[in-house]
């Protein structure tokens, strides 16, 4: 059983629909071309990236490493990511990012599923080892504990506080980036006893990033 020190309790859950299976539906494109326009002479200018990043910087947000098992000879594939979210309840649905210049996604792509594997707080180390580019990792995964996921055997680390097991619903285009949605097969997560009021909670909650450094989640009253 997966887990840290001081996890009491894994919570799974199973989403495949029941009766018969549905109809098997065309793979999604997982390059999908981006939708062009003529820009009109009066129009305003978009912001510079450079811009743009110091100012959604400031959007605190968790972090995650999306994996996925390795299509036919290929090794398993994993990359950090912070632009995950929760997309519907009805069908199960979540949403990450990735830029179309990545050269992890095209292995996850020809695999059609994926893991997101939530950060806790301690794990800033195995984050910046899955946010290198494949090119330069040689094996990101050298050294890390993982166990196949339930549904689709993607790799789940070791040590995550909660995790979310998916097949690639659709890819759509947004801009240099491209939308990736799951549909959830099966999650889970661990609750560390006595998280309620503890000191050290700190070492228990997510792993936040915010302008571009690693920090991490205190509770307090408001």
């Amino acid at each position: 059983m997966m887990g840290h020190a001081g996890m009491a309790a894994l919570a799974v859950r199973y989403l495949r629909p029941a009766g018969p299976p549905a109809p098997e539906a065309r793979p999604p494109d997982p390059m999908p071309r981006p939708v062009l326009r003529a820009v009109r002479a009066d129009e305003q200018p978009p912001p510079a990236p450079g811009e743009l990043r110091r100012v959604l910087g400031r959007f605190a947000s968790g972090v995650t490493v999306i994996t996925a098992p390795g299509a036919g000879d290929e090794p398993p594939a994993g990359f950090a990511c912070q632009s995950f979210a929760s997309l519907s309840l009805d069908p199960p649905l979540v949403v990450f990012m990735v830029g179309r210049t990545s050269t992890t996604w095209p292995r996850i792509a020809r695999a059609g599923v994926f893991c997101v594997n939530i950060l806790g707080a301690g794990q800033s180390t195995l984050c910046k080892a899955f946010a290198v580019s494949s090119a330069q990792a040689a094996d990101k995964f050298a050294g890390v504990r993982h166990s196949p996921a339930p549904v689709t055997g993607s790799p789940l680390l070791a040590g995550v506080p909660a995790w979310v097991d998916c097949e690639i619903h659709a890819v759509h285009t947004g801009g240099d980036h491209l939308i990736v949605v799951g549909r959830v097969e099966a999650l889970g997560a661990e609750e560390s006893e006595g998280r309620k009021g503890n000191e050290n909670a700190d070492e228990d909650g997510p792993l936040i990033f915010h302008r571009s450094t690693f920090g991490t989640f205190t509770a307090f009253d408001a």
